[in-house]
């Protein structure tokens, strides 16, 4: 019985799909103005493994992702540039560029983190028409007034408004939202649609003006376009709880007179070395700078996998590093049961059975991937048959993502220089010169590589 934490509820539920057999999942995908940082990719690898888990448990998925390529201001409010055309400016590219441009860093980044391609995966540009038949919906039952700058949804019409974020509305101060736009009647009343900025570059014909749509309404459209007005999981980071996520809940009671999703499930952030990611403190990287130092991409989606979802992940070089050590030592211990591996013995289906039913367990637990990975250890430690562990882990594997098969396959190209030294080493130990070798062997590893003695000679690898 699968369980998740319901951010409506703020408890763990039970997971009842629907429709039989079937998930529909939307989740907020990224703002391509910029690159995707390993904070983003956190998420996203987080989401991957959900997906990965349900279809591993039989059940067909359909996985809807949205890219925003417009109306996301830099407040995540109603105040501020709009994200894509400072980055146009930044970069002297239009609009169109720049979103090509990080659209493609984006699927570069699930790619080298073997993030499976979301089924639907779609622009908010590409679905104008979508945002405003559900705008007029909402227009229709009346939860919308006009200001000179646009249409606003009405708030004070959904009395529910505060109850998901828990939000204290009372002690919120109008702020900067009034004073953009003084004829909103709350500073918490939001733009469906904007048609007050002339000088936005972006811009569509609707029955309200020419203009272009808020950030808020392109998920609400998109996700209930593809998945129906009432579908089973929607996901984001815990920042969109009270803003973002707040007004999508509004918006589908706006048009539907429910909630749209079933489930809100959120993830931590991700921080380094206990700070938020930043511009200014220079502590941005992304999956392909983790590359150009060096570190496997996989190393990376291990060391995210050792942190639970609702936790978030505090990152560190010296993480990474241990992350990387303990993946490649899981993808020497797949090569080696390959090259032993024998037969599977009566003895070892039962215990392949217990080892199976613990790891549904942990991952049933509200994705609890931290406690699934451990057993990946355990397992390895036990006195199976290797052909035992790799029908284990590879199944394993379906869900985590790590390629251990082709890992184990791919050739590791060694330098020359140091697969002279190994030999060197060798030499040595023939010669019982044990001491001299020892610190060769330690040589090797402050260049970023380690050696293995095996009974079939030395296995050299990255550290």
């Amino acid at each position: 019985m699968i369980k998740l934490y319901n951010t409506l509820t703020r408890k763990k539920q039970k997971f009842v799909p629907i429709k039989k057999g079937f998930v529909g999942i939307y989740s907020c995908g990224p703002t391509v103005y910029w690159n995707q940082h390993i904070g983003h990719m956190y998420a996203y690898t987080q989401w991957d493994v959900l997906v990965r888990f349900l279809r591993w448990e039989g059940y067909k998925v359909k996985w809807v992702m949205n890219i925003t390529d417009v109306g996301h201001l830099t407040s995540d409010q109603d105040t501020g540039e709009d994200k894509m055309e400072r980055g146009a400016k930044r970069e002297g590219l239009t609009v169109w560029q720049i979103a090509d441009k990080y659209i493609a860093q984006f699927k570069d980044s699930l790619r080298l983190l073997e993030i499976q391609n979301p089924d639907v995966l779609c622009r908010a540009t590409d679905h104008i028409p979508q945002q405003i038949a559900l705008i007029k919906k909402i227009e229709a039952r009346g939860f919308t007034y006009k200001t000179k700058i646009g249409l606003v949804f009405d708030t004070s019409k959904f009395s529910d408004y505060p109850k998901f974020a828990r939000l204290k509305l009372k002690k919120q101060l109008p702020g900067a939202r009034l004073e953009v736009d003084p004829q909103k009647k709350s500073p918490w009343d939001f733009y469906l649609w904007i048609y007050g900025r002339p000088e936005h570059v972006m811009q569509w014909s609707s029955p309200w003006g020419r203009g272009f749509p808020g950030w808020h309404i392109e998920c609400t459209a998109m996700s209930t376009h593809y998945l129906g007005s009432q579908f089973d999981i929607h996901t984001g980071g815990k920042d969109h709880i009270p803003i973002h996520h707040t007004n999508e809940i509004a918006q589908g009671y706006g048009a539907f007179g429910r909630q749209t999703a079933n489930f809100w499930l959120h993830n931590g952030m991700l921080t380094v070395k206990g700070e938020k990611m930043s511009k200014s403190l220079g502590n941005i990287y992304t999956v392909q700078d983790l590359a150009a130092k060096g570190y496997h991409p996989l190393a990376f989606r291990y060391l995210i996998l050792t942190s639970h979802y609702r936790a978030g992940l505090d990152f560190s070089w010296e993480a990474l590093k241990a992350a990387q050590k303990a993946y490649f030592r899981l993808v020497d211990f797949v090569s080696c049961w390959q090259e032993e591996k024998g037969k599977i013995t009566e003895e070892d289906k039962l215990k392949i059975q217990k080892f199976n039913q613990r790891f549904v367990a942990c991952l049933e637990d509200d994705l609890n991937t931290p406690e699934a990975l451990a057993l990946f250890w355990e397992l390895a430690k036990t006195n199976l048959t290797a052909a035992a562990k790799l029908n284990l882990i590879f199944d394993w594997d379906k869900v985590f993502g790590f390629r251990l098969l082709a890992q184990t396959k791919a050739k590791i190209e060694i330098p020359p220089e140091i697969q002279k030294i190994v030999e060197e080493r060798e030499k040595l130990r023939r010669e019982e010169k044990w001491a001299t070798a020892d610190k060769i062997r330690q040589r090797i590893e402050k260049m970023g590589w380690r050696i293995e003695d095996t009974p079939h000679g030395p296995r050299v690898l990255p550290s």
